[in-house]
């Protein structure tokens, strides 16, 4: 597997809580790749890309049930080692990177093509206030 440890640690750092404790923050300082605290669609996609990349460990485009699995314990690892996560608020983030989500054709893996098509989607899951992109405000208690 391309170094998971080091991938994993790359894609999911461990730091519980960005420094302004914001719910979602965690969430927010791995996908918003310009720092401006606005995740797009367009950062989305790019980082489902390097996601999908980092677990495809034979490069054939493919996400098979075996390597989907170890992307299955890096996103539980994560969600143990984050504080935010406790009490399922972040469910919604996590059921857009499941094999379910993903698997279009309902065969068992997910082609690169899957993957990065259902990032619209998953943006539809997470974007609570409906303003097409992800901050902070989706995070959280509703008010």
């Amino acid at each position: 597997m391309k170094n998971t440890l080091l991938t994993t640690a790359l894609l999911f750092p461990m730091a519980a809580f960005a420094a302004d404790g914001q719910p979602g923050s965690h969430f927010i300082e791995n996908w918003d790749l310009d720092a401006n605290g606005v995740v797009t669609l367009s950062e989305l996609t790019e980082k489902r890309g390097d996601v999908f990349y980092t677990f495809d460990s034979d490069d054939d485009g493919i996400l098979t049930a075996e390597e989907y699995s170890y992307f299955d314990n890096a996103r539980k690892n994560d969600m143990e080692n984050n504080a935010e996560h406790a009490g399922g608020k972040m469910g919604k983030v996590q059921e857009g990177m499941t094999l379910a989500f993903n698997d279009t054709d309902g065969d068992g893996a997910v082609s690169r093509d899957e993957f990065l098509s259902h990032a619209t989607d998953w943006l539809a899951l997470i974007d609570r206030d409906g303003s097409g992109d992800v901050t902070n405000a989706d995070f959280g208690p509703r008010t």
